[in-house]
C-alpha cells in the first residue's frame, strides 16, 4: 500500500496546465490588471450567485477577511468580542490588532465548535460581537448563537474560513452572520494555489465599508482618495481566474469528501466505548474540510497510522487562552475543559476528495485494527 499522505502534495495536478493557461492569459492581457480586476469582479459574482449574499468582497485571506469584519464594526480599544477557546488564531489576533479584547468561550466538548451557553454567561457590557467559528467538519450552532447575539444588542462574525459549501438548516454557511469570512488556502475544501479568502454580507453599509476596507479606504472611483484608514487586503487577478475554473468542480469534491465522511463515522461508530469520538453522523451543518476525530490515546494510534503509511495531523495542540499571545486576555483561574480536552485529544484523517475508495477502506480499516 502506497504512502497516505494527511496534505498531499498533488491537490491542483488535474488543474496544472489550466493554471499555466490562466497565468499566462492574465500576464498577456492588454488591461494589464493584476488585482481588483474583472476576473475578480466575476469570481465575486459567482460567489454573491451561488450563496445569495447580496455583497461578496474579494480578499488577500481568511485573515484578511477577519481583520476586515472587525475593521468595518469599529471595534476598537474597550470593546470585547467572544472567540472560540479551540481554534485558529486569527479568531483571537483579529480583535486585538485592532485593540480590542478577545474573551474565550468554551466549545463543545463532542463537536469542537464554539458552545453557545459559555458565549452567554461571558456576554458583558462591554462585549460588541460574537465571533463564531465553523472547526474541522462541524458547523457551530448558528441559530442559538444569532438568537442570543441579536436579542442582546450584538453583531455576528461568522468564521466560516473551512466551512464553504456546507450548509445548515436549508442557509449557506457565510449567510448566517451579519459578517461572514471564507478562506481559499490551499488546502481548505475551496482551496486555491496560494492565498485568498473573501467577506459576505447583506448589509449594503458594511459591504461599501469591508470593499474600502480592503483597498486603503479607497472607494474604487476615484484613485488617492482615503474616505477611511483601511488596509491592503486586496485579491490577486490570477488566483480569481484559477478560482473561477476550478469552482465548477467544486460541488463533486465537496460531495466526494462528504461520502469519505459518512463512511468513516459508519466505521468508527461501534468504537465510540473505546476512547475514540468520531464526528456525529449526518449532513445538515457539516463542512467536511477536516475530519477529525477524538482518541484517549492519541499518540498510540498516531504512532501506529504512522506505521501503517498513513498521515494523520493534531490541529491546535494549545488552546488559544493558554497560548504565550493571548496569556493577557487569559482571567486568573479560568478553564476551558472543552477545549483542553480537543486540544489534547483530536487527530485528523485523510479526507481529501482524490482518494480512492480503496485507500479510504486502508485508512478506516487501520484505524479499527488498532482497536481490536
Amino acid at each position: 500500500m502506497a504512502t497516505i499522505p494527511f496534505f498531499p502534495p498533488d491537490l491542483f495536478e488535474e488543474d496544472r496546465q489550466a493554471f499555466k493557461d490562466l497565468l499566462f492569459e492574465v500576464g498577456t492581457d492588454d488591461e494589464q490588471k493584476f488585482i481588483l480586476g474583472r476576473r475578480t469582479a466575476e469570481l465575486e459574482e459567482e460567489l454573491r450567485r451561488t450563496t445569495e449574499a447580496e455583497h461578496v468582497i474579494a480578499c488577500s485571506s481568511g485573515t484578511g477577511g477577519l481583520n476586515l469584519a472587525v475593521q468595518a464594526l469599529g471595534v476598537g480599544p474597550g470593546d470585547e468580542v467572544i472567540v472560540p477557546a479551540f481554534c485558529c488564531q486569527p479568531v483571537a489576533s483579529s480583535v486585538a490588532n485592532f485593540g480590542a479584547t478577545p474573551v474565550f468561550a468554551d466549545v463543545d466538548p463532542h463537536t469542537m465548535v464554539i458552545d453557545p451557553e459559555s458565549v452567554e454567561q461571558l456576554i458583558t457590557s462591554k462585549t460588541r460581537a460574537v465571533m463564531p467559528a465553523h472547526v474541522f467538519s462541524i458547523m457551530a450552532d448558528m441559530p442559538r448563537i444569532n438568537k442570543i447575539a441579536h436579542d442582546r444588542g450584538l453583531k455576528v462574525i461568522e468564521d466560516a474560513a473551512v466551512a464553504q459549501g456546507a450548509v445548515l438548516d436549508g442557509v449557506p454557511s457565510g449567510r448566517w452572520g451579519d459578517l461572514g469570512v471564507f478562506s481559499f488556502f490551499q488546502v481548505k475544501a475551496f482551496g486555491t494555489a496560494g492565498e485568498g479568502g473573501a467577506v459576505l454580507t447583506d448589509d449594503p453599509e458594511l459591504g461599501r465599508t469591508v470593499r474600502m476596507l480592503r483597498n486603503h479606504g479607497q472607494d474604487g472611483i476615484t484613485r488617492f482618495l482615503h474616505h477611511k484608514v483601511g488596509q491592503n487586503s486586496r485579491f490577486d487577478e490570477v488566483i480569481a481566474a484559477f478560482q473561477l475554473h476550478r469552482h465548477a468542480g467544486f460541488e463533486g469534491r465537496l460531495e466526494r469528501r462528504a461520502r469519505i465522511a459518512d463512511y468513516y463515522t459508519e466505521r468508527f461508530e461501534p468504537l465510540a466505548d473505546r476512547g475514540i469520538l468520531a464526528p456525529p453522523a449526518g449532513r445538515n451543518g457539516r463542512c467536511y474540510y477536516v475530519y477529525s476525530l477524538l482518541v484517549e490515546r492519541r499518540a498510540d494510534l498516531r504512532a501506529w497510522m504512522s506505521e501503517k503509511d498513513i498521515g494523520t495531523h493534531v490541529y491546535y495542540p494549545v488552546p488559544l487562552p493558554r497560548q504565550p499571545a493571548f496569556a493577557a486576555y487569559a482571567p486568573e483561574g479560568a478553564e476551558w475543559p472543552g477545549a483542553q480536552r480537543a486540544s489534547d485529544q483530536n487527530l485528523a484523517i485523510p479526507i481529501w476528495p482524490h482518494l480512492s475508495d480503496s485507500q479510504v477502506e486502508y485508512v478506516a480499516d487501520s484505524v479499527c485494527e488498532f482497536f481490536d
